[in-house]
């Protein structure tokens, strides 16, 4: 790596306005600008800094689905929003604190979600007449006074940026560039960030280009310098560090840590583990994740479609690897007659569907848990499997190690439903005890297990009701394979309709005999009549919204399941313990369907689909209502 020379962040000049630092316990920043602008990079950063001074943080990124969007328009608004604090928070926030808006169209799109008296850092170099007609101001909003309730910081971002690199030899449009670093500079400097780490990221990622990595410092730099300098900003912040469990933290997305989980399972499985999958937003970080952990015995491979994806990973399963394919909702349309193969050959298959927006294409940038009905009864004939969903960013790494646990354990697949506001989301996750991860080793068949010394291919373990796992070649094993019915014990085809009612029970059997932990409720009031049962990324929204109630003396409880099948055994228990049983979900009511008609208890859907995950506002004022009136 080429050595660049860069002036260390300064201290305020004695001519410099003095600055008051205020504390704060904390902060929801939103960026905003063109899908080209680095909005993502910069929040990105701007998350790494705050995740090093130790805050609690929950982020949401919000991109557009388009890979280029016409610039400065509505449709190609890009945001990333950080959430921090000094106590432990659930989610992105509601309603940004700060709003830094690089153009009209990042100002128009974000406004209606600011509270009064937000402040609002404008790039007033962008507010050309141009730039303002695309997205319907005749006037500029910084002019005609509709910015009022706001307090509004106006800064020539992108002028300033090319007025710092003047020296440095870039020609204009690529000085331009480095605008979002002034911004991170000046939110770095406003909220007290540390710094260095974005200085070593810039170093590795522009490596080859040191004049890059000189440029984008400077522009660090001059945004830093301009908040100690500017009158236009008197006040700096402090947020202190959260209190939180000791031990090693780093902060991960949703889609990050499932791939790390992953990696343990087979670990742990001492299995190699297999991904096939096709690239699809929003699960493809995870191949690009999973693809660089070859060192633990990871090997991925990028098929040509969905189809053969699944298809290699049902293969890797059978050869006795495990078997993982990755996917959103429409993979797993086209994956379904491959996993009620696997459900037919009992083998352990790991599916994951990291959840968006549709029918169809959809939005494919936008979050929902529509996927729920599909992963359940989305496939032909009588075909149950095992369906776990995670909570929260970091839970999905203990998510994954848990749908490898059932299905290697059980030889079934598992349909592990994460959803795009988990799987890009970030929070700090706690580095586990490798010897704390639990134990998934397979004992494959190694002789022989019939009276008669046959191979006996679906002779059950009486614990389990898992057929034995045979790995290819192994002398004596031989057996058949396929979709047609098997026969109960030989695996040989069978059409016998009474056969075919037995393996048909068997195989449902097998799936509700999978042992999972039991729901359990958090009721500090212990007399609470109203219970919140959520599932997957609802969790974060529900326990703030409840979190709120409760400190305003209201008591309400709240469950959450990660196992959507088989269900816990004491659920039906605990949802006759309450009057009332609301189920929030961000479509139009499928677990709400789901537990109707399994339990007969009358469950209040809450629903949503509009792409974005609850606000706890939202769900606090509609849980309030239920609380007080019933």
């Amino acid at each position: 790596m080429a050595e660049v020379d860069t002036p260390a962040l300064s201290s305020p000049q004695l001519d410099s306005p003095v600055k008051r630092v205020e504390q704060l316990d904390r902060v929801v920043i939103r960026f905003a600008g063109d899908s080209g602008d680095g909005m993502q990079l910069t929040g990105d950063r701007f998350t790494s800094e705050t995740a090093q001074l130790g805050n609690d943080i929950s982020t949401l990124p919000n991109f557009p689905a388009e890979i280029r969007a016409p610039a400065g328009t509505l449709p190609g608004v890009s945001s990333f929003q950080v959430h921090f604090a000094d106590y432990d928070i659930l989610t992105p926030g509601d309603q940004p604190n700060v709003l830094v808006a690089m153009n009209p169209a990042a100002l128009k799109a974000n406004v209606p979600d600011l509270p009064t008296g937000a402040d609002i850092i404008v790039n007033t170099d962008e507010f050309t007449k141009r730039n303002l007609a695309k997205v319907g101001y005749a006037v500029s909003p910084l002019e005609d006074g509709s910015l009022s309730e706001y307090s509004v910081h106006p800064v020539a971002l992108t002028s300033m940026t090319v007025g710092a690199l003047a020296d440095s030899g870039l020609s204009k449009k690529d000085a331009e560039r480095s605008k979002n670093m002034f911004a991170l500079g000046l939110l770095s400097w406003m909220y007290s960030r540390p710094h260095e780490s974005t200085m070593r990221f810039l170093e590795r990622k522009f490596a080859k280009r040191p004049e890059l990595v000189a440029a984008n410092k400077a522009a660090f730099q001059a945004g830093w310098n301009f908040g100690e300098t500017t009158e236009s900003f008197s006040v700096r912040y402090e947020i202190k560090p959260a209190r939180m469990r000791p031990g090693t933290y780093r902060n991960i997305t949703g889609n990050a840590a499932l791939a790390l989980g992953l990696v343990a399972a087979s670990v742990r499985a001492r299995l190699p583990l297999f991904l096939g999958a096709y690239p699809i937003t929003p699960a493809s970080d995870i191949l690009h994740e999973l693809s660089k952990h070859k060192r633990f015995g990871i090997t991925t491979m990028q098929a040509e479609d969905e189809i053969a994806a699944i298809g290699a990973a049902l293969g890797a399963s059978y050869g006795g690897s495990l078997g993982v394919t990755t996917t959103s909702g429409p993979g797993v349309a086209l994956k379904g007659e491959t996993i009620s193969l696997a459900i037919a050959l009992e083998l352990p298959l790991v599916i994951v569907d990291v959840q968006r927006a549709g029918p169809s294409t959809g939005m494919p940038t936008k979050t929902e848990q529509a996927d729920l009905n599909m992963a359940l009864y989305g496939r032909h004939g009588e075909a149950p499997l095992a369906v776990v969903a995670p909570k929260s960013p970091s839970d999905c790494f203990h998510a994954a190690l848990e749908a490898a646990r059932i299905a290697l354990t059980y030889r079934t697949p598992v349909i592990l439903l994460s959803d795009n506001y988990v799987a890009n989301g970030s929070e700090p996750w706690l580095l586990p005890e490798v010897s704390e991860l639990p134990d998934l080793s397979v004992e494959f068949a190694a002789e022989p297990n019939g009276d008669d010394g046959r191979f006996l291919p679906y002779l059950r373990d009486p614990e389990t009701m898992a057929r034995p796992w045979a790995i290819p070649g192994t002398p004596g094993l031989e057996h058949r394979i396929g979709g047609l019915e098997k026969a109960d014990k030989t695996g040989d085809i069978s059409y016998d309709p009474a056969n075919h009612e037995f393996m048909v029970r068997t195989r449902a059997a097998r799936i509700e005999h999978i042992t999972v932990p039991d729901v359990e409720v958090e009721d500090p009031d212990e007399n609470s009549r109203v219970l919140v049962l959520g599932w997957g990324s609802t969790y974060g929204p529900i326990g703030a919204a409840c979190r709120a109630l409760r400190q305003r003396g209201l008591p309400i409880a709240q469950a959450h399941l990660r196992h959507l099948a088989p269900l816990p055994a004491n659920l039906g228990e605990v949802l006759s313990a309450y009057d009332k049983v609301i189920v929030p979900e961000m479509n139009l009511g499928q677990l709400a369907h789901v537990i109707r008609a399994k339990y007969l208890v009358d469950v209040l859907p809450f629903n949503q689909v509009s792409g974005l995950p609850f606000t706890a506002a939202t769900l606090e004022n509609m849980l309030e209502d239920v609380v007080k009136n019933g």
